[in-house]
């Protein structure tokens, strides 16, 4: 019988904002090129919950309508499958599993969130980052107890459950990008070569990129590009830095990665997979990052960039990169790239996780 699967995800086909709307977005690309319309696709609204329905991990726009609706599809177009795009939508896992328990749910994290969060917590304490991180514990402790099938980006994040909930992921599959390179293979202007940061203000790159500019850019030769979304917040930061650019954020980063002598990513918390890296490896770029940056690659990723645990180890490895520079655009990085995070290899990946062959729907 020719499996229907239905999709549980916030995504849709505008332009993402954020790593997560990537992930996400691409998710429902190649779910729906893999089953055509054999795939059903329902996305929550983004309405704000009660605190009392957030207590219950009704968040993320997760509701008892939505869970009827979701119900009523899967015996109304005979569903064999539940693809859950985030483990904060536990709450409706654990009503489908009990009501219609024959249907396989497959949950893809993002995170470990309540990981995610204890670190938003960290950074940034108050009564409404405490209930965002307990809302999303309980969420998500309904998702690894009631999924058939975990999800994660990283054998870290597996480790993570196994910590927090006592049960390990199934199978791990790596960050995915869409391929949004326009292939510049080499200077695309006239500016000066520079290390390149890319990343909105989301709390773990302000604090990273914050520290590299304190700590590690008074000791190399290299301007530093700030790329992102919300990073304008920093201004008043590193005003009278003059090693440190802020750029903002931008319609195309293509050439400012065509420009850039390297990529770095000081990156200290966090779960997951840091999206910079993959959009790095994506453009042929080599990075010097921290292992958190790292965390989650391949072995042969780590080996053929730079891996750095503190600002000296930061700038021995820009100082030697300024020596002997690496290609603006290496193949071999591009290769990393299309081995492990392109659409092709996800789409095999999820293939193989909904044990469908992987071929092009013709629905």
């Amino acid at each position: 019988m020719a499996e229907r699967v239905l999709l549980l995800s916030l995504a849709d086909l505008s332009a993402p904002s954020g790593g997560r709307e990537m992930l996400g977005r691409i998710n429902l690309i190649l779910l729906h090129d893999l089953l055509g319309d054999r795939l059903v696709h329902i996305r929550p609204r983004h309405a704000k919950s009660p605190l009392r329905e957030a207590w219950r991990g009704h968040i993320n726009g997760i509701d008892t309508a939505l869970i009827a609706d979701l119900l009523t599809t899967i015996a109304d177009r005979g569903i064999t499958q539940m693809v859950i795009d985030g483990s904060n939508f536990g709450a409706a896992i654990a009503v489908v599993k009990s009501r219609a328990p024959h249907v396989r749910i497959i949950t893809i994290f993002h995170n470990v969130e309540a990981r995610f969060f204890w670190g938003a917590f960290q950074a940034r304490r108050s009564a409404k980052s405490f209930a965002v991180l307990a809302a999303n514990y309980l969420a998500e402790r309904k998702a690894v107890r009631h999924s058939d099938v975990l999800v994660t980006l990283s054998a870290r994040d597996s480790a993570g459950l196994r910590r927090l909930y006592g049960r390990a992921a199934d199978t791990v599959a790596p960050m995915v990008l869409a391929d949004t390179t326009s292939f510049v293979t080499a200077t695309s202007s006239s500016r000066q070569a520079y290390a390149l940061f890319v990343g909105g203000a989301f709390y773990a790159n302000i604090a990273g990129i914050d520290w590299f500019a304190r700590v590690v850019a008074p000791q190399i030769g290299l301007r530093v590009m700030v790329v992102g979304r919300g990073m304008d917040v920093l201004a008043q930061r590193f005003a009278g830095n003059d090693r440190i650019t802020l750029v903002g954020g931008v319609d195309d980063l293509a050439p400012w990665y065509a420009d850039a002598a390297l990529v770095i990513a000081p990156i200290f918390d966090g779960s997951g997979m840091k999206t910079k890296v993959a959009e790095a490896l994506m453009h042929g770029k080599h990075v010097v990052g921290t292992p958190e940056a790292f965390s989650g690659y391949a072995d042969d990723v780590v080996a053929t960039n730079r891996c750095c645990a503190d600002a000296n180890a930061f700038v021995r490895a820009i100082d030697a990169s300024l020596a002997s520079p690496p290609p603006r655009y290496d193949p071999a990085m591009r290769a990393l790239y299309e081995r492990d995070h392109s659409p092709s290899a996800a789409r095999a990946r999820l293939a193989r996780i909904l044990r469908i062959p992987n071929q092009t729907s013709d629905a």
